[in-house]
């Protein structure tokens, strides 16, 4: 959702007796551990937006620091831009080829075409200085890797776990963007300062080529043919949809609750942009305390995606005061032009984004139907992500004539919104009842070879 977009573990309803042969610790044991297929993916996705979230850190800290002089803000932006452009673009392509081909496959190639991408950027920045145009041409190549993995990983969960597990494996996946957003960044920006781009793309090529390995080595289970049209899908291919503009056409409530993030992230993706020009304008920090800002917002949406189950309300409600104490937030570090405000501020406005998705993502796994699963959550990559190269373009012009502080409260007040929008949609539209899966697809228990 907003920072990236589940249940906590243990929350979660336990799973059938029968399938616990290790007794009742086992039947215990966290999702990861008693389903090696799902924590293998699990493990990938952890890698892959790690490697890509340490790409984006080091190398937005590397144009601030190093690369640019004048307009580094806009260069930053530019480079964000790049980095959010694929997911909205392509979002047809992916759909098509989420419900086309065996999400194994997809998952698979788009890691390891990933890792040549970096290793290529890696080679070329150790025989010199790595040009503007080559860092950024790496960065489409990543991000456009990612615009495949992602919707596909959350697509596959029903293929990976059984259905009392979704929530559960919903609040691991999500998860996966607050454990990026905490690794990625302690390492991006002390990557480039001790290791330059070179270092920094090498790491990125090792991580993806580690979830290329571990995506390859889960099995799938057979997927249950399409209930729209009652045809079987070609072998190990999941169930085609229906076309994506009648998707959202038809699930009202979702297109709401989507409209409301979209323009949620109009202000949370612009943090970074905002977080290397606060650290070098305001802080006079390197590359420690960019890694600290950004620690703090992995750290604080770690803990949101395995507490956001706990929030009270509807969806929506919990969502609208999530985006409300969000704002207030991400304002603190305008207000107070300090690091531990800017620490607090980042952590809490991580919590905040990552509750939200937890809530958001497992309502969408129940009312969205199982064939538009594949086009639904292209579909909302692409509309969350729609917002994303424009905040990064207007925040990072904007710091260039701003100061960061001004920008941290622009930011705060364009929340504010949002927050009622949301809050307005929960009070006048009542829940709707989730999907209903067919009959063969919760029978579906066997493992298959999945390509």
């Amino acid at each position: 959702m907003t920072a990236a977009p589940p249940s906590a573990p243990s929350t979660a309803p336990p799973p059938a007796p029968a399938a616990a042969p290790g007794g009742r610790s086992a039947r215990r044991a966290p999702l990861v551990l008693r389903n090696r297929a799902f924590g293998a993916v699990w493990l990938g996705q952890v890698l892959t937006q790690a490697a890509v979230r340490m790409f984006q850190v080091g190398v937005s800290w590397w144009l601030v620091a190093y690369a640019v002089r004048d307009a580094a803000g806009l260069a930053s932006g530019l480079f964000m831009a790049v980095c959010t452009l694929p997911a909205v673009v392509l979002a047809p392509v992916v759909a098509k080829a989420v419900g086309r081909y065996a999400h194994r496959s997809v998952l698979r190639t788009a890691a390891g075409l990933a890792a040549a991408a970096a290793a290529v950027l890696a080679v070329a920045a150790q025989a010199g200085g790595p040009p503007l145009a080559g860092v950024y041409a790496a960065a489409l190549g990543l991000a456009t890797c990612q615009a495949f993995f992602d919707p596909c990983l959350t697509t596959s969960v029903p293929e990976l776990v059984d259905d009392e597990d979704i929530e559960a494996a919903t609040g691991f996946e999500l998860s996966t963007q607050s454990l990026a957003g905490l690794g990625g960044a302690l390492l991006g920006a002390l990557a480039v300062d001790r290791a330059g781009v070179a270092g920094l793309a090498a790491g990125c090529a090792a991580a993806y080529l580690g979830a290329a390995v571990l995506v390859a080595t889960a099995r799938f289970r057979s997927p249950a043919p399409a209930a729209a049209d009652g045809a079987a899908p070609a072998d190990g291919a999941a169930p085609v949809g229906r076309p994506l503009r009648r998707i959202l056409g038809e699930l009202p409530y979702v297109r709401r609750i989507l409209v409301c993030f979209t323009a949620a992230n109009l202000f949370t993706a612009a943090v970074f942009v905002v977080v290397p020009l606060y650290t070098r304008s305001v802080l006079d920090g390197g590359g420690g305390t960019v890694a600290l800002l950004e620690a703090a917002l992995g750290t604080g949406a770690l803990v949101g995606a395995f507490t956001g189950t706990r929030v009270p309300g509807r969806p929506t409600v919990a969502g609208a005061y999530c985006l409300g104490l969000m704002a207030v937030a991400l304002a603190l570090p305008g207000l107070a032009a300090h690091r531990a405000a800017a620490v607090c501020g980042l952590a809490v406005s991580g919590w905040c984004a990552g509750a939200v998705s937890v809530r958001f993502v497992a309502l969408f796994q129940r009312l969205v139907p199982p064939a538009d699963k594949p086009g639904f959550f292209a579909v909302m990559q692409a509309v969350l992500g729609a917002s994303l190269p424009v905040a990064s373009l207007v925040f990072g012009f904007a710091g260039d004539v701003l100061s960061p502080r001004t920008l941290c409260l622009v930011q705060g007040a364009g929340l504010l919104p949002a927050a009622l929008a949301l809050a307005l949609l929960g009070a006048r539209t009542p829940e709707p009842e989730p999907a209903r899966e067919p009959a063969s697809d919760a029978a579906a228990g066997a493992e298959g070879g999945g390509r």
